[in-house]
């Protein structure tokens, strides 16, 4: 799998951690091709199975007022492009309205169902926390997203009892493994991924986006640049790139079972 550099203070060792399957969860199309991009491609070119969960629509995103009446389809046309270019083909939506997402028992339900679904080893994540040093990374609705994940994952993904129609369908409790959270305050993120042989899919993945970036230009710039900090942060060497994470254990060998 993915070849990473850990702080001291990750708790998950892909040497004695494995992954299999892995469902990543974002508000928009796009953001987690700027997020877990890099990432992403390694887990799947190591054989990993990737699934997304996109939360809304994206209908409030874009630039060109020629596109709004067509704005649902086209963010999605990107979105499945962009993720066949890392590997991913299984794409749901929770059909949410792109500005107004909350971590309410409506969204809460539908992520512990998916999750329940698709029985991964990691659920990737945007991060409930806003970030001071760049605003831009806590849209209220990447806030929203990381809130009904962390929420959903404990208790009630685990909890039989929680949504209990869940469970009548078929759906039983399980106990995630790994929750992973992206575009979170810096000094959350414990976890490194070297990307850098993945950096130019992450980026052709992000240039799809094309509905989403009036300065393609600067945006290559910046996720370059950010890449690169990332992996010096890390001790990569010069001219590595990574993505950062905030990793945490919610079910291992010293987890004390309980709601």
């Amino acid at each position: 799998m993915a070849d990473p550099t850990a702080s001291a203070q990750s708790p998950f060792n892909p040497e004695i951690h494995r992954v299999g399957r892995v469902l990543c969860f974002a508000a928009h199309p796009d953001d987690i091709d700027f997020g877990a991009a890099g990432t992403i491609a390694a887990w799947t070119a190591a054989g990993i199975e990737v699934s997304y969960c996109i939360m809304t629509d994206g209908d409030a995103g874009g630039f060109d007022p020629a596109h709004r009446a067509d704005i649902i389809a086209l963010r999605d046309s990107e979105q499945r492009r962009a993720a066949a270019l890392v590997g991913v083909t299984d794409i749901h939506y929770l059909h949410q309205r792109d500005g107004y997402l909350e971590p309410s028992h409506e969204v809460m339900k539908a992520v512990v169902r998916l999750i329940r679904e698709v029985r991964p080893d990691v659920v990737l994540a945007m991060h409930p926390e806003r970030n001071w040093q760049r605003i831009q990374k806590s849209h209220p609705d990447h806030l929203a997203v990381g809130e009904a994940v962390t929420r959903a994952v404990y208790p009630a993904l685990e909890n039989p009892f929680a949504y209990p129609e869940l469970a009548e369908a078929g759906l039983a409790a399980y106990k995630l493994p790994w929750l992973w959270l992206y575009a979170g305050p810096e000094e959350r993120e414990n976890h490194f991924v070297d990307v850098t042989v993945h950096v130019e899919a992450k980026l052709q993945a992000i240039h799809v986006h094309v509905s989403q970036h009036p300065d393609v230009a600067a945006m290559e710039a910046t996720v370059r640049q950010g890449m690169r900090r990332n992996a010096a942060r890390a001790g990569l060497p010069d001219g590595a790139s990574a993505e950062a994470f905030h990793v945490v254990e919610i079910n291992g060998p010293g987890t004390i079972a309980g709601f």
